[in-house]
């Protein structure tokens, strides 16, 4: 159904004919480690993100699985060869 809280106009899953279910009956604004993220949504009452309602819980045991801005970095550890054994191997 269409939001008519705080993300006027805009799809949400929580709406209901009587109103808003989630917990508290609205969306919660961004929090700060939201900020640069391209899924953030600026609307008359403030700034939302459009992928979940409570910001804060998805910063709560590190970074935001939906975060935008945020890159994680895979380090891959070079192991060493003995070149007596390579040498063996061909």
């Amino acid at each position: 159904m269409i939001c008519d809280t705080v993300r006027k106009g805009d799809e949400c899953i929580f709406m209901a004919k009587g109103g808003c279910k989630y917990n508290g009956g609205a969306c919660l604004p961004v929090v700060e480690q939201c900020e640069g993220c391209q899924r953030i949504s600026e609307y008359e009452t403030g700034k939302y993100c459009t992928a979940a309602p409570e910001p804060a819980l998805k910063w709560k045991n590190g970074n935001c699985n939906m975060a935008t801005h945020v890159k994680t970095v895979v380090e891959t550890k070079k192991q060493k060869i003995n070149p007596i054994k390579a040498s063996k191997r061909r």
